[in-house]
């Protein structure tokens, strides 16, 4: 069976996104506590629109659930149980999270303890390690893949639907009658059910263009909806002055994104394809995926060591409230700082990792 390279091209893509978002658009404030960051969404008029397109998340979470049916349908060839197959992935994903969780928590102790850094130096460490939520909860759905399978075997296509209605149901609890404490339960119900529309992959694929166009606007039309009703903020991330965020916990507002992007790459997928099959931009999907996840998981190291080394060199760190015209001529920069800071570290720690379930095909 010939590789979905449009699969790979999404699952690395949707972490680069992620990784250069964090790059260009943080902005540390300085408080009496340590570093507290921002971005320009809060002080720039229009720009969560652009999150409607780079909160790739949902569609790392669907890739990720189809991806995982397809390594297990291939196990069971093999005669590989549900139970070692689990223990795999998630040996495999949580061994390098935890390394980096380790070094810098040492990082953080011997600064305190040896060194007397002021109290700030854990507010740095939780900074640096923030990202790694996500492999949190990815973690969790492959440790609950036996039961995502038997609800897709069970009940097809009604275990998508009960789960949107479950994350319906919790923003109602948490915006209506005030429990907020509810709105965790979404952070498995709403990432799971991404996880489980992978599932469908092969079907959604399958379908005739006028539906991969039909998907694309029911979902930009619930986006429209939902945020225009004045519930849920338009931002698909966190900003700084809204009263919540569709992010943390995530709000039926990431269904309606992920309906979204599906139909967006479903449309664009003709397109895509006959790109990926030019032999260069082959190479460049082969070299994303490589190094996708090291990136990932390093890339808030080596974006600490590129604000570091800024500051001891030009008493410089984090940039301009509200951003202003140079701020954004510095965009570049901001990326390229931390990628030659990153490089190294990737080079010492990561450079065997390969990205997100990048295991070879054993047939």
């Amino acid at each position: 069976m010939k590789r979905d390279k449009y699969v790979d091209w999404l699952r690395a893509l949707s972490l680069i996104v992620v990784v250069v978002w964090h790059w260009a658009f943080t902005i540390l404030q300085w408080t009496p506590d340590g570093p507290s960051p921002t971005s320009p969404l809060g002080f720039t008029t229009g720009l969560w629109i652009l999150t409607w397109l780079l909160q790739v998340l949902p569609l790392f979470f669907y890739v990720g659930g189809h991806v995982h049916l397809l390594s297990w349908n291939r196990a069971c060839e093999r005669g590989v149980g549900i139970g070692a197959f689990v223990w795999r992935r998630l040996r495999a994903l949580a061994l390098p999270a935890l390394g980096l969780s380790a070094a810098w928590i040492a990082i953080g102790t011997v600064a305190t303890t040896v060194f007397d850094a002021p109290p700030w130096t854990w507010r740095v460490v939780l900074l640096v390690l923030s990202p790694l939520w996500f492999m949190g909860v990815y973690l969790v759905l492959i440790a609950l893949l036996p039961v995502a399978l038997w609800m897709h075997r069970r009940y097809d296509v009604l275990a998508l639907i009960w789960l949107g209605g479950a994350a319906l149901v919790v923003d109602v609890l948490r915006f209506r009658y005030h429990l907020e404490w509810a709105g965790w339960f979404n952070m498995i119900i709403v990432w799971g059910l991404a996880h489980q529309a992978g599932f469908f992959y092969d079907r959604v694929v399958a379908l005739p263009r006028r539906y991969d166009i039909g998907v694309l606007w029911t979902g930009l039309f619930m986006l429209i909806g939902l945020v225009y009703s004045g519930i849920y903020p338009g931002s698909m991330v966190g900003v700084p002055g809204e009263k919540w965020s569709n992010m943390a916990p995530p709000t039926f507002v990431i269904v309606a994104l992920l309906i979204f992007q599906i139909g967006l790459v479903e449309v664009l997928r003709p397109a895509m394809e006959r790109v990926l099959e030019k032999p260069g931009w082959k190479r460049v999907n082969d070299t994303i995926n490589r190094f996708a996840l090291p990136l990932f998981l390093f890339h808030t190291t080596g974006m600490a060591i590129a604000l570091g080394l800024g500051w001891w060199l030009f008493g410089t760190l984090g940039g301009t409230i509200p951003p202003d015209f140079t701020w954004w001529l510095e965009r570049p920069l901001a990326i390229l700082g931390p990628l030659i800071c990153t490089l190294p570290v990737i080079y010492l720690f990561g450079r065997n990792r390969r990205s997100v379930e990048q295991v070879p095909d054993k047939r």
